[in-house]
């Protein structure tokens, strides 16, 4: 997985998780990387601190990369976090739709997920929408084989 710092056309900036840059670049081809902010599908990486992992394998902490100036107009006075908690609403309120949606359209095919997904792949059987489950290991030997495959959105209202 690679996480990637992202700025829209208008400079609000964001982060987002990819499978791999071939993924992040192929998702902005399709208009499926969107601003959280505004919504635009303009999206670009932008400059990030990179993370420095010492011999003995412990985090070394992040450089410090230059902020981007903001212009005066879109400075937000310090306050209130209710913008970011409405933000966040809207935000799992959209993965829940979009979950739903999933559940609603696709087949369930359980365990059989990394098999059925092959199977569809290579032309053994019709395509259809499905999901399922799949281990790391799974989804990443499906993916190296040209398979396209995303999780679906787990909230933490699920877990209950």
């Amino acid at each position: 997985m690679i996480r990637y710092a992202l700025r829209c056309e208008r400079d609000h900036t964001f982060e987002s998780w990819f499978q791999s840059s071939s993924a992040y670049d192929s998702q902005v081809k399709r208009k499926l990387v969107e601003c959280p902010t505004c919504g635009s599908t303009k999206v670009e990486k932008a400059i990030m601190a990179p993370r420095i992992v010492s011999k003995k394998g412990r985090e070394v902490a992040p450089v410090p990369a230059a902020p981007a100036p903001v212009p005066a107009q879109e400075v937000i006075p310090p306050g209130p976090t209710s913008l970011l908690m409405a933000q966040e609403r809207e935000l799992r309120a959209k993965l829940k739709e979009l979950r739903d949606h999933i559940v609603k359209n696709a087949d369930d095919v359980g365990e059989r997920f990394p098999t059925e997904a092959r199977k569809m792949h290579y032309g053994e059987t019709e395509h259809r929408p499905i999901y399922g489950e799949a281990s790391l290991d799974e989804a990443r030997e499906l993916i190296e084989e040209g398979i396209e495959v995303a999780p679906i959105p787990v909230l933490p209202d699920d877990r209950n």
